[in-house]
């Protein structure tokens, strides 16, 4: 028995489509292969937008993941087999994926790098639950990020971090964690997570498991390696103006860039943010697919000569 219940192949770069039975109220979309490709996230993204803005009656809520979009219905207005039809329809309305046009928003964030709330969080847990974990030295996680991807010293794994723009494919674990990938291949940095994880996170953590970059919006247990922490990106109370409409700032398609500052900076920063004072720098800025994809072939040679030394120094580490 299997929970697929419909399926397309997939057609020139527009990608295969699976849908999956889950539950009495749930579908499960899925967009090609089990792979980690940002192509297939923008279409995801694209899909997600049309549906928001020309809502499928009866469809209830969207949920966007990496590669799928899980729709929430109610069957007394909209049965499964409407619902697909539906879907079918608003896929063969979209753009092919490499001409697509995203509604994005460009974010410039604060980040203090090995920050004194990340100190403590592996502190807690080098103390408290696993004091030989490869990953906790001298009470941070940045000498284990720098070493796993062969990088030189801590500034170069911050420049990584600074030197690119993070592309949130989506949203969700916990409301308004936003889960990022770089959009500069060359910038891209992977790493295990913790094990066990830690059972404290201080919010506007920054911390990276596998190839994702995540900043924590509540305290949180948590698994992956910090190297910062940034300014609020979620708040349910509304503060400061920015949440008034929405308390989550870091939506799916949005692109997130680092600035550094010191930590004094960031906590001044941060009191700001609390007294309403603070201006998020947001402005909005359609991503084109073509202008990335075309960025990115220019320095696929260069990403791949990176990524093998990288998967080199990574082979000679012990993993958590």
């Amino acid at each position: 028995m299997t929970a697929i219940i419909n399926s397309r192949p997939a057609e020139g770069d527009r990608p295969a489509i699976t849908y999956r039975a889950a539950g009495d109220r749930h579908v499960l979309v899925e967009y090609g292969e089990m792979a980690l490709d940002l192509e297939l996230n923008f279409f995801v993204t694209a899909v997600s937008a049309h549906l928001a803005e020309q809502p499928v009656p009866g469809l209830v809520e969207v949920a966007p993941g990496f590669r799928s979009l899980l729709l929430h219905h109610e069957p007394s207005l909209i049965d499964r087999k409407t619902l697909i039809e539906a879907m079918e329809e608003v896929h063969d309305a979209q753009q092919s994926v490499r001409s697509l046009v995203i509604p994005s928003r460009l974010i410039t964030l604060p980040i203090a790098f090995d920050d004194s709330e990340s100190r403590e969080a592996v502190h807690r847990y080098a103390t408290t639950i696993r004091q030989e974990a490869p990953n906790v030295r001298d009470n941070s996680n940045i000498g284990y990020i720098v070493e796993y991807n062969g990088l030189p010293d801590p500034e170069a794994l911050y420049a990584m971090v600074t030197g690119t723009t993070w592309w949130n494919a989506y949203t969700g674990f916990f409301p308004g964690l936003p889960f990022m990938f770089p959009l500069d291949p060359r910038n891209a940095i992977t790493v295990p997570k913790y094990n066990p994880t830690r059972t404290w996170t201080a919010e506007g953590a920054v911390g990276i498991g596998g190839p994702c970059v995540a900043i924590y919006p509540v305290e949180a247990p948590g698994g992956y390696q910090l190297f910062g922490r940034t300014v609020p990106i979620y708040d349910i109370l509304a503060r400061h103006d920015v949440f008034r409409s929405d308390p989550i700032l870091i939506r799916p398609g949005d692109r997130v860039r680092f600035l550094r500052v010191t930590e004094d900076q960031l906590l001044e920063v941060r009191r700001d943010v609390l007294d309403n004072r603070y201006e998020y720098m947001i402005e909005d800025d359609p991503f084109h697919v073509t202008d990335y994809l075309t960025r990115a072939a220019e320095v696929q040679a260069e990403a791949r000569t990176l990524r093998t030394a990288r998967e080199a120094a990574a082979a000679l580490m012990e993993v958590p």
